[in-house]
């Protein structure tokens, strides 16, 4: 497939519209004057839903995923974030496919309409699972290569996928950037007030949190929005239709031990060993990136600083502004898809 796009759905608005669409986004720079710019008049809840989901078995899954744009268009793979789901690119998929791309958004296990294949694979929520799961869906759909976007446990997911198969990613837009995580470093204690921030994961190590998350699941998910999220006005409508997502038989128990193995109490699956051993060493991401934070974002996340060498490639960082939270693709699509336009061009 190639790389390039049919430059006859490239949309042009020229420098003046150029700067208006940096100004409105926060960005610190626009990285290639040549990509496509997104209008500044395209808002959040634009659109409120995706055409007919699609099922497809990939890997130990069989899993649900929207798509939008030409079937031979570069792919794009937006991998979503707990506790929401696909609907996080509602906004951004539309912007995408009018400039030519594929877009496929996959549910994660324990979302949605995606659905274990056997009962007796284990619900193992561990980080190298979840990516491996997005390889096995590239592969299952003929896809070589694509181009990756993700935020929380979906930038997490994008930031493996490129550290470990960089030979099936062409870029990656990365909000909070480097999340690749250890056992090990999560086992040792933080500063008070940091811990603080991570009440849920303590929460969810005791029998009451998973008990309580399971009776309680449309309600801590609200919880988490508006705490992470703390300026983003979203309406009932909105929270609900990704609410369904969380009905996944399989949700509580891939979010408990998610959450669980990330502090060593629960045990992940040999299989995924050998990744998680490259995955302790802090891989170096080699592929172009752009990285991306929210100015309201009051979810726990790494100072950009910290994370700004574990890029070697061509490398950005951008600050969304507005008061933009934790699901940055959905409070500000009209930054993230840009951000995807322009780390294509890289």
């Amino acid at each position: 497939m190639s790389p390039e796009y049919n430059h006859q759905r490239r949309r042009f608005f020229g420098i003046a519209a150029i700067t208006i669409a940096a100004a409105e986004f926060g960005v610190t720079t626009i990285a290639n004057a040549a990509s496509p710019v997104v209008s500044a008049a395209i808002k959040a809840g634009g659109h409120t839903s995706f055409a007919a989901l699609k099922q497809i078995k990939a890997g130990v899954l069989d899993i649900g995923y929207a798509e939008a744009g030409p079937a031979d268009g570069p792919v794009v793979l937006l991998v979503h974030g707990w506790p929401y789901d696909i609907y996080s690119y509602v906004d951004v998929a539309p912007i995408l496919a009018d400039a030519g791309y594929r877009v496929i958004i996959p549910y994660l296990r324990g979302y949605g309409t995606t659905r274990f294949l056997s009962d007796e694979t284990p619900r193992n929520g561990q980080q190298a699972a979840l990516a491996a799961d997005m390889i096995a869906f590239m592969d299952a759909l003929g896809i070589e290569k694509a181009i990756l976007g993700g935020y929380d446990w979906g930038a997490r997911t994008v930031n493996i996928m490129a550290a470990l198969w960089p030979e099936r990613c062409k870029a990656m837009v990365s909000v909070s950037g480097y999340l690749i995580g250890s056992q090990e470093i999560n086992k040792k204690p933080l500063a008070p007030k940091a811990e603080l921030s991570w009440w849920y994961q303590f929460y969810f190590a005791t029998e009451r949190g998973r008990l309580g998350y399971a009776a309680n699941t449309r309600d801590f998910a609200k919880l988490i929005w508006q705490t992470a999220s703390p300026t983003w006005k979203f309406d009932d409508a909105t929270f609900d239709r990704s609410a369904v997502a969380f009905d996944n038989p399989d949700h509580v128990d891939i979010t408990i031990h998610n959450y669980r193995w990330r502090l060593g109490l629960a045990e992940g699956e040999a299989k995924y060993d050998a990744y998680e051993k490259q995955l302790a060493m802090g891989p170096i991401i080699t592929v172009p990136t752009i990285t991306m934070e929210g100015d309201e974002n009051a979810a726990p996340h790494p100072k950009p600083s910290s994370y700004a060498k574990r890029f070697s490639g061509k490398y950005e960082h951008r600050n969304v502004t507005g008061g933009i939270g934790h699901n940055l693709p959905q409070e500000a699509p009209q930054a993230f898809a840009q951000a995807i336009l322009d780390v294509a061009k890289f």
